[in-house]
């Protein structure tokens, strides 16, 4: 029976992985987008960060106005370019799925703002943390993955933080191009006869839903920054 009960659990996990991710709906395609956009963004934005912080003039000020030109447009028209627009520029080989388009602008649009979050740590350190790794013989990588950004990320933590709740919050505008994330999924019920009068429950439910998540996500920062004082003293 445990042999039969575990060929079903993998039957199921992988009809489940072989689904496309556009026929998911509600808090699946939700968390999805939301872990997809913050593990993927997270590496841009490092790496936006310490190009815009580049000795060489041509790299730091492209990389400057390429920040600053995303930032100044809003999330909406980044998903509607990702959704719509790109089909129309691209071949057709390249053009990929609705939804990995849409998380590859989303993604962008969360790094360029993680990446100055990043940048503004790394602009707190002393200058003389620097100093003494090339004075100790390392390298720049060895400087920056060892002394410079473990000592930024402390320092960016509480923005940090604030930054990952605010795009747990803004994927709740995915359902303008057409995706059925949670807040869809609660409009689509209170649409039903069944449900029709109980749509103050249905927001609730949903709002709990958000609650639940940007309350635990605060408190776990809440929790890096004690532990990171800690070891800091």
């Amino acid at each position: 029976m445990k042999i039969a009960a575990a060929k079903f659990v993998a039957s199921l996990s992988y009809r489940v992985a072989m689904r496309r991710q556009t026929q998911w709906g509600g808090l699946s395609l939700t968390l999805f987008v939301f872990a997809t956009v913050v593990v993927t963004g997270m590496p841009i934005a490092i790496c936006l960060a310490l190009l815009r912080r580049s000795r060489l003039p041509v790299i730091a000020r492209t990389i400057a106005v390429l920040i600053d030109g995303i930032r100044s447009l809003p999330l909406v028209a980044i998903l509607f370019t990702a959704a719509i627009i790109i089909p129309y520029a691209l071949p057709q080989f390249l053009v990929g799925d609705k939804l990995y388009r849409v998380i590859a602008g989303f993604s962008l649009f969360f790094a360029v703002y993680q990446a100055e979050i990043i940048r503004g740590g790394m602009q707190a350190l002393p200058a003389g943390q620097e100093e003494a790794a090339h004075a100790l013989g390392l390298n720049y990588w060895q400087t920056m993955s060892r002394i410079v950004l473990p000592q930024a990320f402390r320092h960016a933590l509480p923005p940090t933080i604030n930054q990952v709740v605010i795009t747990l919050m803004e994927t709740s505008l995915i359902v303008i191009i057409g995706f059925f994330e949670v807040m869809a999924s609660g409009n689509a019920a209170f649409s039903t006869a069944e449900w029709s009068a109980t749509y103050v429950e249905v927001y609730v439910f949903v709002a709990a839903i958000y609650f639940a998540f940007t309350f635990t996500l605060s408190r776990y920062g809440a929790y890096l920054e004690r532990r990171m004082n800690v070891a800091r003293h």
